[in-house]
């Protein structure tokens, strides 16, 4: 028995010590070669740049956040491979080597022969389904992200989200999956009228969560029977693939990069944000099997997006998406990656932060309709919940909720808060200060307000709307 000085508290004992170890992931696959300062605002000086912000946290510049989990999109740190390729890049206007490299590497990963690049995601998305789609017809995924609907309704489409029962329970190993069943009657009922089925892998309007193979492949079937072409958004593929691994049998000795090929092999179009999984700071592509519909696209593209050969990228991009798609498929990297958002979890759980269960690929959802129970969805908690902890603590998030999707989004989908953690960028520490912001809040949620939209967009209003505390 270890006794504690006078005054001083007794040591730890060892099995609470290791208890406490246990909530970290595994470690860093790599060492930190250089630091970016950030500046810690004040209370005050966070309220006022809320109310100039029209409290939309979009609005509030980057230097006056301390720890931003807006987005992971093009947040995250480059390796020294990728900055060692940016050297490389050869800035050719047209059929520079550096495209030619990215070509290969994504022929490599995905194994669709046409790849067009973009400057990012959703140029990408406006691009394939100003192609794909015919007014009046229907587009089907397991559930459209923002600007994957926006893209394919601009373009005419109904967009109809078909996400698996799965998804409504409180935990399941794949809750991403689409519902193959209503899929199937909807083909089956408007021959000629759906353009496309999307699967976004991971599902992130469904909080990051992984799509089966097993449900892909089905989905593949359903598709080639009905003459749909089957469209892969693979923005998270990585993430999704260590998730199968993982989680699905038959592919736990499987290496991540032979999964994202066996995905590859049930597209017919990969459509990505190389922002997100391709380890890059800006860019995007499109990977596709149809030798007409990748012509038509390259005709549209040189009025928006430039040459074929870069598609609005620097020959500098192009190289260094090129190593960020492999690196990305390391399953060290990818360990430590989900483990960090595991470990957050792990942190809000405890303090009884309600969560969408089990924690996703590439952040933690946390449910802000059951954390502030006293805003009705009409005040936009998901909003408010954002606000608060900017307020508190100088953390930024992003609303996942009424906000984003609208008001006629549906009274079954949940009210979320989305705390997306950039690749290779924050410590445990900074995310242990994340959960400290929460429990802070806990101690005054009655003194958090909803808000009303005072000023709004006709499109993906979040962006760039404006709110007013009730």
């Amino acid at each position: 028995m270890v006794v504690a000085e006078k005054g001083v508290a007794p040591m730890p004992r060892r099995e609470a010590v290791l208890e406490r170890l246990g909530a970290f992931g595994p470690p860093e696959p790599y060492r930190i070669k250089m630091v970016e300062p950030v500046h810690r605002s004040t209370r005050a000086e966070r309220e006022a740049q809320l109310a100039q912000a029209g409290y939309n946290l979009f609005r509030i510049p980057a230097e006056q956040v301390w720890i931003d989990l807006l987005t992971d999109s093009g947040t995250g740190a480059m390796s020294s491979g990728q900055w060692a390729a940016l050297m490389q890049g050869d800035e050719s206007y047209a059929g520079a080597r550096s495209f030619y490299r990215f070509e290969a590497t994504v022929r490599e990963v995905f194994g669709l022969p046409h790849v067009i690049p973009t400057h990012q995601g959703r140029a990408a998305e406006h691009l394939l389904f100003g192609e794909l789609v015919r007014p009046g017809q229907k587009a089907l995924a397991n559930t459209f992200f923002d600007t994957t609907r926006a893209n394919a309704e601009q373009a005419g489409a109904q967009a109809i989200d078909l996400p698996s029962p799965m998804a409504s329970e409180q935990v399941a190993p794949f809750k991403g999956d689409v519902d193959l069943d209503r899929v199937a009657a909807v083909l089956r009922s408007s021959p000629g009228e759906v353009a496309a089925v999307v699967l976004t892998v991971t599902n992130n309007a469904a909080g990051g969560q992984p799509v089966s193979l097993a449900n892909i492949r089905e989905t593949r079937d359903l598709c080639q029977q009905h003459g749909v072409p089957l469209v892969v958004d693979a923005s998270r593929i990585a993430e999704n693939a260590f998730f199968i691994k993982e989680r699905e049998d038959g592919w736990a000795s499987a290496p991540v990069a032979a999964i994202v090929g066996a995905i590859g092999e049930c597209a017919d179009v990969i459509s990505m944000s190389a922002k997100k999984d391709g380890l890059a700071n800006i860019g995007g592509f499109l990977a596709l099997r149809d030798d007409a519909l990748a012509e038509r696209i390259r005709r549209r593209m040189v009025v928006t997006e430039g040459f074929p050969t870069y598609g609005g990228l620097a020959g500098r991009d192009l190289e260094a998406i090129a190593v960020g798609l492999r690196e990305a498929l390391d399953e060290a990297y990818l360990a430590h990656r989900i483990g960090q958002v595991r470990f957050l979890a792990v942190l809000l759980r405890d303090l009884g932060v309600p969560l969408l269960e089990p924690p996703g690929g590439h952040g933690v959802f946390v449910d802000a309709g059951a954390f502030l129970q006293h805003i009705p969805r009409e005040r936009f908690p998901g909003q408010a919940l954002a606000i608060a902890l900017y307020a508190e603590a100088g953390v930024r998030s992003c609303e996942i909720g009424s906000v984003m999707f609208g008001a006629d989004s549906g009274s079954r989908r949940p009210e979320l808060v989305r705390l997306a953690i950039p690749r290779r960028v924050y410590t445990e520490a900074q995310l242990a200060l994340v959960a400290r912001a929460f429990a802070s809040l806990q101690e005054k949620l009655a003194s958090v307000r909803g808000v009303v939209i005072v000023e709004q967009p006709p499109v993906l209003r979040h962006f760039t709307a404006r709110f007013a505390p009730v």
